[in-house]
């Protein structure tokens, strides 16, 4: 199978792909016009699934693993109780300031109005909420952009002059701490699919604790080879900088005689020896903090271009766990969300522009969405312009689930550092002219790293999937092209389904209903 592929400089416009690998919208004998068609990895409600597959278990993703709803709080005090005016011209950001001091840990209402803000507003205490009215009626306004706030120059990795801020922060920036207490060393190693751990210290552990699984790359950088299935591309700038892979469960049992726990779900990865595999806590210093009900607006201007930015982004959450953003607007940013930690969830996002767009990439920003963590979910969102990178996976993205969304010209950005195991699904692409179009700076890797998936997306036009971005090891089902089917076990995945008869249309909310029934039992 022949493949090509062309990459335009940075000044140039997109990432153009040329060449088809046998992906997907012909007929084959998965499906027949008009009738439901199911995949070889799933079946119709997972019966054909198994965890030592290559398509991992996303259901974990999301706010508290997914086991629980968002939470919907009643306020408990109000930023005008601390002085917010909210008419736009009177400067409000001292009156958040106090509200998020005093008030530290409670549900801060924000009333109708329009806030102008000018510094940036830190959360540090868990249980925090900002609570809007709804994002026609309550606006965060932000003029000053963050390098002007709180001056952060850096360089990309090629060395030109940046700010930090074209890449991370936001106007209001959740900062946590994960824990660092260590709980036990694995003593043996553990691959992919296994439950049960060999630990030097089982009395650490009891029944229902939650822990983290700690993963740092040895001198032969075979961790790396690992989350890129042994097909990792040129990175020699990524050894060094693998060092905290993680991935958290639930013990279910502990066996001190055999020392060992079992998990409540099998691993994501290999937990090999040479990697100092080490459990920890699973917890963060800053936990259920909300932002909800709101929009963030910016002011009006021409996009420069990439790396342009000086910081008019909207949301950060660094550090944090169980979490969330929700019915939240984000208009004329630079970057929209940054968002690192673990199973956040982010749901009814849109994102809107007026700005003038670049006249080569035809964007209006740099980010929209980051999902810089772990177990992360974004659901129910909506695109209504276009940055170079729309949704990006990053150095430390695993088991993140993007779902159930649209966008005008969605760019699924996978931004090298051996991001792994993500998903996509049930999403309406809009023009599909740039879906794989990535960044991330020479040698750092392959693009996208293994087990990555793609399942559902709909488009104006065929998807072409690109060559030398990403191991073999990787899925792509229901996903509108041409060519045929191609289901080798240990080579790329493609079952040619179209989109519409796709059974079930959203994998992750399959995969966690058939959990949550199993648990039940």
């Amino acid at each position: 199978m022949r493949f090509q592929i062309t990459l335009r400089s940075l000044g140039g416009a997109w990432l153009a792909v040329a060449g088809v690998l046998g992906l997907l919208h012909a007929p084959s004998s998965l499906a027949q016009a008009d009738a439901p068609a199911t995949s070889q990895l799933w079946g119709e409600e997972g019966e054909l699934w198994s965890p030592v597959g290559r398509l991992p278990d996303f259901s974990y993703a999301g706010y508290h693993r997914g086991e629980r709803s968002l939470p919907d709080r009643e306020a408990e005090t109000s930023v005008k109780d601390y002085g917010a005016v909210g008419d736009g011209e009177t400067d409000d950001t001292a009156a958040f300031q106090r509200a998020l001091s005093q008030a530290a840990g409670k549900v801060i209402a924000i009333p109708p109005g329009r806030y102008l803000i000018t510094d940036i507003l830190e959360i540090r205490d868990s249980g925090t909420v900002l609570q809007g009215a709804g994002p026609q009626q309550t606006t965060i306004f932000a003029p000053i952009p963050l390098e002007k706030i709180r001056p952060n120059m850096g360089a990309t990795t090629s060395g030109k002059a940046t700010s930090n801020y074209s890449w991370s922060g936001g106007i209001v920036w959740a900062k946590g701490r994960p824990s660092s207490k260590v709980l036990a060393k694995v003593t043996k190693t553990a691959h992919r699919g296994d439950t049960q751990l060999h630990v030097d210290r089982p009395e650490s552990f009891g029944v229902g604790d939650i822990v983290r699984l700690r993963l740092a790359d040895d001198p032969t950088h075979s961790l790396i080879e690992h989350l890129y299935d042994n097909d990792p591309g040129n990175y020699s700038k990524l050894r060094g900088k693998c060092k905290n892979v993680t991935f958290a469960a639930t013990v279910l049992e502990v066996d001190p005689a055999q020392q060992t726990i079992t998990l409540d779900r099998s691993l994501r990865t290999d937990a090999d020896i040479k990697w100092d595999p080490t459990l920890l806590e699973d917890a963060s210093s800053v936990e259920e903090v909300g932002i909800e009900n709101l929009t963030f607006e910016f002011p009006v201007s021409d996009y420069a271009g990439h790396f342009s930015e000086l910081g008019h982004n909207a949301i950060a959450y660094s550090g944090v766990q169980n979490s969330w953003v929700r019915n939240v607007t984000v208009h004329n940013a630079d970057s929209g969300m940054f968002i690192s930690g673990s199973n956040n969830t982010l749901q009814g996002i849109t994102i809107i522009s007026d700005r003038g767009r670049h006249p080569t990439r035809n964007s209006t920003g740099h980010h929209g969405i980051t999902l810089g963590g772990t177990d992360l979910l974004l659901t129910d969102f909506d695109f209504r312009t276009k940055f170079i990178h729309d949704i990006t996976m990053t150095h430390g993205s695993a088991g993140n689930v993007v779902a159930n969304g649209r966008g005008e010209d969605l760019c699924f950005d996978h931004h090298k550092y051996a991001n792994h195991a993500n998903l996509f699904t049930d999403i309406d692409v809009g023009a599909g002219s740039n879906i794989f179009h990535s960044g991330g700076g020479a040698n750092l890797g392959r693009h996208c790293g293994a087990w990555t998936t793609w399942w559902n997306l709909r488009s104006d036009r065929p998807i072409v999937s690109p060559a030398d971005w990403a191991p073999e090891m990787i899925n792509f089902v229901g996903v509108p092209g041409t060519g045929t089917e191609l289901t080798m076990l240990s080579g790329r995945w493609f079952e040619p389904i179209p989109p519409e008869q796709l059974t079930p249309q959203d994998l992750y909310r399959a995969q966690l209903a058939k959990r949550r029934e199993a648990e039940r039992r």
